[in-house]
């Protein structure tokens, strides 16, 4: 088991879930839905049509699309 501090977006996750209500998986899955979009059009997406604040919103795409597969 690791003990090391979780880092990046990922860091994000536990208050993302607790202020938006929904699973990262919910999150995830909503970015990916509209893909091949480019980040900032993600970015918006979350911010204009899910009332998230900026820095969360980035945090999913930007966890999303570095784990992507092309």
């Amino acid at each position: 088991m690791s003990t090391e501090p979780v880092r990046g977006p990922a860091s994000y996750f536990p208050s993302i879930e607790k202020k938006y209500g929904r699973s990262i998986g919910e999150w995830q899955r909503m970015v990916r839905d509209r893909l091949p979009a480019k980040h900032m059009e993600l970015v918006a997406m979350l911010k204009d049509e899910h009332g998230m604040g900026h820095g969360h919103a980035n945090a999913i795409v930007a966890h999303v699309l570095s784990t992507r597969t092309p």
